[in-house]
């Protein structure tokens, strides 16, 4: 497939699209290791809410899965170094290197010379942001944003983090040097609408059946917080606000169906827009 075995098989693609048992067997046929790109599988404490099915590794190395607490932040320039060690890892043992997953934006970051992910995370401004709605964070960025930096404002999260950005750059300079460059082979896997849709009610009823809103009422008898849980997407959004009492149980399934359904379609207008910017990606139509 590749000439050059340091090349790195970047493996995108909207959540229930197969992405793990694809880079399974393409791992076991180029002697190959996987390192995670899913942003919430890096916390020990997480499971059925972020799909962690270590099973489907079937014996495949994995990295970036289970590395830290959900009591620590894990924050976007930190993935960056570790991808790097777990990349020099691989690469010093003679393996080829498989990235895996749905975060577009740790793909981003990595492809690109992504200067704000130096950005620390400030947890009280975060704090004082949460209750804030997405409407208005869009405004606090308009009237903030002098340099006129362009952000992703879709979701609520973005918003917050872009506020974050703005204010750090009054007051701190940062380095305009990407940190490492790789090669890359990318592919995206892609269903039909149906397909995906249906793959995405199984796999929740699935998982709901394994315990996933016992999961989220365990994590908040731990101590974890109803703002850090729902924080963490939609999973662990709308089955708290279930436990808030908000929603009764069907109707929080409901819901969370159609939000996965939509954030899926974001997913691939991400990928279309690592295309827009220069990285051209194998559309690899696969069956459910």
């Amino acid at each position: 497939m590749l000439a050059n075995t340091n090349t790195i098989i970047g493996i995108l693609g909207a959540t229930a699209s197969g992405k793990t048992k694809y880079a399974v067997r393409l791992a076991k046929e180029l002697n190959a290791e996987i390192i995670s790109m899913d942003s919430r599988q890096v916390y020990k404490e997480l499971n059925l809410g972020v799909g962690k099915d270590l099973e489907e590794y079937d014996g495949v190395m994995h990295h970036l899965i289970d590395i830290i607490s959900l009591h620590d932040q894990y924050h976007i320039h930190q993935f960056k170094q570790d991808f790097h060690k777990a990349y020099v890892d691989i690469t010093s043992r003679g393996k080829r290197v498989i990235a895996c997953g749905g975060t577009g934006l740790y793909f981003d970051v990595l492809l690109n010379n992504r200067i704000y992910t130096q950005v620390p995370v400030n947890e009280i401004l975060r704090e004082e942001l949460l209750e804030i709605s997405k409407t208005d964070l869009i405004q606090i960025i308009l009237k903030e944003n002098i340099d006129n930096i362009s952000f992703d404002t879709s979701t609520h999260k973005r918003c917050i983090r872009a506020i974050e950005i703005i204010r750090y750059l009054k007051e701190h300079k940062l380095n305009e040097h990407s940190d490492f460059t790789y090669e890359w082979d990318l592919y995206a896997l892609t269903l039909s609408a149906e397909e995906r849709k249906n793959n995405i009610n199984q796999r929740l009823l699935k998982r709901v059946e394994q315990g996933l809103f016992e999961e989220v009422e365990n994590l908040l008898k731990n101590g974890f917080s109803e703002d850090r849980l729902i924080y963490l997407g939609l999973e662990y959004k709308f089955i708290t606000e279930y436990f808030r009492g908000i929603y009764s149980k069907e109707e929080c399934i409901q819901k969370l169906a159609i939000a996965i359904h939509q954030f899926s379609k974001r997913q691939l207008t991400f990928f279309r827009k690592i295309e827009k910017d220069g990285h051209f990606i194998n559309w690899i139509e696969t069956l459910s």
